[in-house]
């Protein structure tokens, strides 16, 4: 993403407004990528930028990011340090530590926890209605999680065997094994496939989350046939692999189109403590279901349970797809244009 970094270092930036000058700041600029022609529009922008900002507010670092917005730092008398970000498209000034009207309910010590600084003018407009959604979804997932590795550890002998050194060895062996062979999938798709995620994450996101559940459908299966424990095993985990190689890169092309303001580390960050919150809810209802006595003793029962949490969470995660609006053209919509104009 193309990106330039202003820095500007007033003489009186951080004196008293009594004493306030138009000094002329010195000041150099960085820029991230091939450099462009400056534009008038720019310059006048530029200009009517300048004349809104009052003395009292000294401009010390500005950063330009390539989809035309500008974040400004000022120091002023009244509130000290604050940023402001300018909107390419509606070109006004917006506080970056203002609160949305629709989390004004929500006390500040939790919105600074699990939202980037900044929300909402340093993120995309759809960052907030799909992290809502990602957040069942991703219960539904460690429920279903849950439920399936009770399964495997049945099936390589905790529960059945007794508690022998021997038992434990063998389990040992047939989990490491069915581990090893499923790091191939990632293998191959990151190696062969790499390109392909920029063109349309949200196809390959929900790709990874169908193939996902068919590793699934493999290791309940290791129950009804501990004998074929490995190779059942090692299909569930060669998919589960597959499908993690999709979901991943997809997944950063969405973490980048987030980040409107150059703060991908932080917007990575703020995912991370929603999926641990749902993780840590899922497991915990995953327990409970564990617990329930009729599951435990019907494999029928533990099947269907586990059926109807993978297509909630495939519900899910299409609601929280549908809501993310990218600038880019698809590579589909491309394909048609392009056979448009050749025929």
């Amino acid at each position: 993403m193309c990106s330039a970094l202003q820095l500007s270092f007033p003489a009186r930036a951080f004196e008293s407004s009594r004493n306030c000058r138009t000094n002329r700041a010195l000041g150099f600029q960085i820029l991230q990528s091939p450099v462009r022609s400056v534009h008038r529009e720019g310059e006048e922008q530029e200009a009517n930028i300048e004349r809104r900002t009052p003395c009292e507010q000294q401009v010390i670092l500005v950063e330009r990011y390539g989809n035309g917005n500008v974040k400004r730092y000022v120091v002023d008398d009244e509130s000290g340090f604050k940023s402001l970000l300018e909107d390419s498209v509606n070109n006004r000034f917006e506080e970056l530590n203002h609160s949305d009207s629709e989390l004004s309910w929500l006390p500040n010590i939790v919105k600074d926890f699990i939202l980037p600084a900044g929300f909402p003018g340093s993120v995309s407009s759809d960052y907030l209605q799909y992290m809502l959604l990602q957040f069942p979804t991703n219960v539904t997932g460690w429920i279903c999680h849950t439920l399936v590795t009770s399964t495997l550890l049945k099936a390589v002998g905790v529960g059945s065997f007794t508690g022998t050194s021997t038992a434990a060895s063998a389990a040992a062996i047939r989990w490491v094994s069915k581990d090893g062979i499923g790091a191939l999938g990632r293998l191959i798709i990151g190696g062969r496939f790499g390109n392909l995620f920029d063109d349309d994450p949200k196809q390959w996101r929900m790709y990874a989350d169908f193939i996902g559940s068919a590793g699934s459908i493999f290791d309940l299966t290791t129950q009804v046939y501990p004998a074929y424990f490995l190779p059942l095993a090692s299909l569930g985990n060669l998919t589960k692999a597959v499908a993690r190689g999709l979901k991943d890169p997809s997944f950063r092309v969405i973490q980048n189109h987030f980040a409107i303001s150059g703060n991908l580390g932080e917007v990575a960050a703020k995912e991370e403590v929603w999926e641990v919150a749902a993780q840590l809810l899922g497991l915990t209802l995953g327990i409970l279901i564990l617990d329930t006595p009729v599951l435990v003793q019907s494999f029928p029962v533990l099947t269907f349970t586990w059926l109807s949490m993978r297509l909630l969470h495939l519900w899910l995660r299409y609601l929280s797809l549908s809501v993310l609006q990218f600038d880019t053209v698809r590579l589909l919509y491309n394909r048609v244009l392009f056979s448009l104009v050749l025929n």
